[in-house]
């Protein structure tokens, strides 16, 4: 694994987070949506396997692969996003501005979304046969996981927001340590095994 010092790596993400401030629309867009939809497939990937053989913690060893290829292919998450491109700022990058940052967020944003929705919708689909049966196993797996991490903290109130509100952002802290591992190797196996870990 060729590894970088965090002097050199810190170079590499500032100028990651002002290229992608002066990326077009729709190269921006392309990107998000890649990323959300290929998130969204780990995220069904792994689940399938955790339900299939009974053991989630599989499941849960597997779920990098997505992340690791989206980053590997050059595909943006609002995660990775929200941790380079405020970089360039600091460092007085030109063109970088707090507006243009938040455009671009917009847009990794809308990206990613239509990226994961696109994915949730056939994955529904398929599950349940064009919608005319239940949806087995592991679309039901899915629409609990995603019921207890919505409405299960409604019951909480203000509390429940500021809980999940702060969950959220200790996972995009993790996703964002995945990014900086991809940049302390020179070599596609020290990146994954950063990212993974």
């Amino acid at each position: 694994m060729s590894y970088l010092l965090p002097s050199e790596f810190v170079t590499k993400m500032v100028d990651a987070g002002e290229s992608k401030m002066h990326m077009s629309v729709r190269d921006t867009l392309i990107r998000a949506f890649m990323a959300g939809a290929i998130l969204a497939l780990a995220a069904a990937f792994a689940v399938t396997v955790a339900v299939q053989t009974g053991v989630f913690l599989i499941g849960a060893i597997l779920f990098p692969i997505g992340f690791c290829m989206l980053y590997l292919m050059g595909f943006d998450l609002l995660t990775g996003v929200f941790m380079l491109t405020p970089l360039a700022l600091l460092d007085k990058r030109p063109g970088v501005t707090v507006s243009s940052i938040l455009k671009n967020w917009g847009w990794v944003f809308l990206g990613n979304f239509a990226g994961a929705l696109t994915v949730a919708f056939m994955m529904a689909f398929i599950f349940t046969y064009g919608f005319n049966t239940d949806p087995g196993p592991v679309g039901e797996k899915i629409s609990h996981i995603g019921e207890s991490r919505t409405l299960g903290y409604a019951e909480y109130g203000v509390a429940g927001w500021i809980t999940i509100f702060i969950r959220g952002m200790l996972c995009n802290w993790m996703v964002s340590m995945g990014v900086v591992g991809a940049m302390i190797s020179t070599s596609v196996s020290g990146k994954v095994l950063a990212m993974w870990m």
